[in-house]
């Protein structure tokens, strides 16, 4: 078992080893046996329990308790989602239902992808991009790079990087959605 340093956090003699803290609400145990569960249930709840419990925890001495579970390196990093407000409508990934975009920043409902009618929105989040490229489309040559969903990997549709014509200049930076990938949610009855 590798040996834990501990620091005080709060200045209040409660101690806790260096824990990337994940949860924001309480969770609850249940009887799963994988290494993430362990790290999380056995490792953060009984070390932190017994770090506030101790009424003997001191700076000058680390904690060598032992431990069921082995510390597991995580190497894939989460790509945490913003949350667009409930009170507005916004449109969502269909395959996922990561928000992609609020209604607001929609622009114009009149244009068309590879898959039917697309959204063109001034802004959206949960969105990755891929490398720039020169297409030709039906409103002449673009330099536009593919968009995919940062949730489930899913190709949306395209950001607008460049306009070769002075009359679609107006799209340069703004995104393209294409129905077939989005669904409605929040407030839109």
């Amino acid at each position: 078992m590798p040996e834990l340093f501990t620091e005080d956090i709060q200045g209040g003699g409660c101690f806790f080893p260096p824990v990337v803290f994940v949860w924001s609400v309480p969770h609850t145990h249940s009887t799963t046996t994988t290494a993430f569960a362990c790290i999380f249930q056995c490792f953060f709840c009984q070390q932190v329990q017994q770090s506030c419990n101790s009424s003997s925890a001191s700076a000058d001495e680390p904690s060598e308790e032992n431990h069921d579970c082995e510390m597991v390196k995580m190497t894939k990093s989460k790509t945490f989602q913003a949350y667009l407000p409930n009170c507005h409508r916004t449109y969502s990934c269909i395959h996922c239902r990561a928000h992609l975009a609020n209604h607001d920043e929609l622009i114009s409902k009149s244009f068309q992808g590879s898959q039917g009618r697309a959204y063109l929105f001034n802004s959206v989040v949960n969105v990755g991009c891929g490398p720039a490229e020169e297409r030709v489309l039906l409103t002449g040559l673009h330099a536009v790079a593919d968009i995919y969903c940062e949730n489930c990997k899913t190709t949306l549709g395209w950001k607008y990087e460049h306009a070769f014509e002075s009359s679609q200049k107006y799209k340069e930076g703004k995104f393209i959605i294409e129905l077939a990938h989005m669904i409605k949610d929040n407030g839109w009855e």
